[in-house]
């Protein structure tokens, strides 16, 4: 359109701690591997090459949706939705990754799960992430990713650590 100008968004580069162990943290992980003939070793490190850029936050309070994920994890939604996904759930499903704020139902591919508070009301700013943002998936393992949540339900997850500096 005449007259419109394309503006840059700059937004923060955050680093989130993820673990991909375990069935009840990663349920996917085994049929996602086996979808696409990798090993779970290299969806995760394929999962974890890349920035992911916050497009646009929806469904839930502080829902990012990120893209794009390397083209040897694309797949479609699953096929059964689940009633019941926990928070901080790490999920992929066509070209991008989505990390489930809050307990709800859902159809993406689960493959981790991270303990950053994506929605806290008693922070000034509710929502961590912003359009324009971007998130780079760090793997840490069960004991980590324990303390971590053990952190956030106690209110004390300093999310400040997982930005970068500018």
């Amino acid at each position: 359109i005449d007259g419109l100008e394309a503006e840059a968004m700059g937004g923060h580069r955050w680093f989130f701690p993820t673990c991909y162990q375990g069935s009840d943290l990663a349920p996917d992980l085994d049929d996602v591997a086996r979808a696409r003939g990798l090993s779970t070793a290299e969806v995760v490190s394929l999962h974890t090459s890349v920035e992911h850029l916050v497009y646009v936050i929806g469904f839930l309070p502080g829902l990012p949706y990120l893209g794009d994920l390397p083209a040897a994890l694309e797949l479609p939604r699953r096929t059964s939705p689940r009633i019941k996904v926990p928070a901080g759930s790490v999920a992929i499903a066509t070209n991008q990754t989505c990390i489930y704020p809050l307990e709800s139902p859902g159809g993406w591919h689960i493959i981790g799960r991270t303990a950053v508070p994506l929605f806290d009301p008693r922070r000034q700013n509710p929502v961590l992430l912003a359009p324009g943002d971007t998130v780079r998936f760090v793997p840490v393992g069960r004991d980590v990713y324990d303390d971590m949540r053990a952190a956030s339900e106690e209110g004390v997850f300093d999310v400040d650590t997982l930005r970068a500096n500018p």
